[in-house]
């Protein structure tokens, strides 16, 4: 028995099992192929990130400022972050309110933890329409391919390995919005893309360019009236994203304003910045399309959706954006995967060269390599050491240090202790010297000595003087006396 391919070609029924007329079970069925694939990612990007957690190596700025809104939607407030100055309103920094998802598993689990896993959990759920998606158009082997190499793109490593951030949440949107699109669910493609708005403010220009790939795709279609409504919805998304930055943000900003502007705006201009260290640019562009696809992408209109990412990244004056660290280019990676399965399924269909055709048939297992030989430096390496999965000396020294901080506590503290005390104490960030000085002072600094660190305390809070209380391991805690 076969079955025909969406590329026209056709395969061995996955369904018949080893005695002919007996159906296999169900979790070995092609359609359980998305959800074995996100199972075993889930895994792997709570691996990475709570193992970095637990060895005290998190980055902990973005963690902690997420934790502490996270926390304040928890007890039905909303989103206040002490670590971007007292009382700052989270809402008046970036428009993301879909984090207050969270807030009812970390009601039950009160513990940045309970971030990371959900960061796992999103990251993970993305492979499912991918990896859909991609089987759809080119069959149950490449589908599960190109799922694979999704999941271990170094945009998402990246991503899982910087913590958390919001963008989690814009991951699977983005990948269910493409899904249904290249199924040719145009509708159900802008539905998916709308909550992208709550997301973070710039993601309406992406769901604009969803929109614009779909009105493209309508055209000529069974539905006439689908252009007008995916240009509508591109329009309405472009100003949604206006609005979120000139009113929305500024009403609960105490500035008034919208402090990433400054990002763009000083310097010589967003314009002539884009040129501005253009060989970095252009590898970053680089990695984006040639490990993920092989430039064959390059022939899918879903490419579309990259440039408003990609666009406000490269006309920012910040060098953080211009390269491949962190989360900036996780939202990417869905869309170079499914537009290379579009790219693959337009190659078969149009019949071009036939080089080119072999080489897009070999591409989906040709991305997967690639993602398994870069991650041989990416994080995910990490989880073949031993040592990722022992707490460590500095890790321990640290709980024995921040334990005699009690609950509740008032806290100024550096980058590595902050995501350890966000859960228990109110914690600023030591440069924030608005407001009364706090009571206790943690610190991480190995080569700080007890006379520099009551020094510095003293300078940065002139009306409080501090002694070291504990340190260990260049972990400091100071009390006011």
């Amino acid at each position: 028995m076969t079955t025909l391919t969406a590329a026209g070609g056709r395969e061995a029924d996955a369904d018949a099992g080893p005695i002919a007329g007996r159906r296999a079970p169900s979790w070995r069925r092609p359609r359980a192929d998305p959800y074995w694939l996100a199972g075993a990612f889930f895994v792997l990007y709570t691996a990475v990130s709570v193992t970095r957690h637990l060895r005290w190596e998190s980055r902990s700025w973005d963690l902690g400022i997420f934790e502490q809104a996270v926390r304040s939607y928890a007890g039905l407030q909303l989103p206040v972050s002490d670590l971007k100055g007292r009382d700052f309103a989270l809402l008046g920094d970036h428009f993301s309110p879909v984090t207050a998802l969270i807030a009812p598993f970390y009601r039950m689990f009160p513990t940045p933890v309970t971030l990371l896993v959900a960061q796992a959990a999103l990251f993970a759920l993305a492979v499912v329409p991918v990896t859909r998606a991609a089987a759809h158009l080119l069959g149950r082997s490449a589908g599960a391919a190109i799922g694979a190499a999704y999941g271990l793109s170094w945009g998402v490593q990246e991503a899982v390995d910087f913590d958390f951030h919001e963008i989690a949440f814009a991951v699977p949107l983005i990948a269910f919005s493409l899904e249904a699109l290249l199924k040719g669910r145009h509708r159900a493609a802008l539905w998916w893309a709308l909550p992208l708005l709550l997301v973070k403010e710039d993601l309406g220009l992406t769901a604009a360019a969803i929109a614009a790939v779909v009105a493209l795709r309508a055209r000529g279609g069974p539905d006439p009236r689908m252009v007008r409504r995916a240009v509508g919805f591109a329009v309405v998304a472009a100003l949604a994203c206006l609005v979120t930055i000139a009113v929305l943000i500024p009403a609960f900003n105490s500035g008034g304003g919208y402090d990433y502007w400054t990002k763009v705006g000083e310097g010589d201009g967003p314009l002539r910045t884009a040129f501005t260290d253009a060989d970095q640019k252009l590898r970053t562009l680089l990695w984006v399309l040639v490990p993920t696809t092989g430039l064959l992408a390059l022939r899918s209109p879903l490419l579309l959706v990259l440039l408003p990412t990609l666009g406000w990244r490269f006309v920012s004056h910040d060098p953080h954006y211009w390269g491949t660290d962190w989360h900036y280019s996780a939202v990417l990676m869905p869309v170079t995967a499914l537009a290379l399965a579009d790219a693959v399924a337009r190659t078969r269909a149009d019949g071009p060269r036939p080089w080119l055709r072999a080489y897009a048939e070999r591409l989906p297992l040709g991305v997967l390599a690639a993602a398994l030989a870069l991650s041989t430096t990416l994080p995910v390496a990490g989880l073949t050491h031993a040592a990722t999965y022992r707490q460590g000396e500095a890790a321990e020294a640290g709980e024995r240090v921040l334990s005699v901080i009690p609950d509740g506590a008032e806290v100024a503290a550096n980058v590595r202790p902050i995501a350890h005390l966000t859960a228990r104490c109110r914690v600023f960030w030591i440069g924030n010297t608005d407001g009364p000085a706090p009571e206790y002072i943690a610190y991480w600094d190995p080569a700080r000595t007890a006379e520099e660190l009551t020094q510095y305390a003293h300078r940065i809070h002139p009306d409080g003087v501090y002694d070291v209380v504990a340190q260990e391991a260049g972990f400091w805690v100071l009390r006011m006396r």
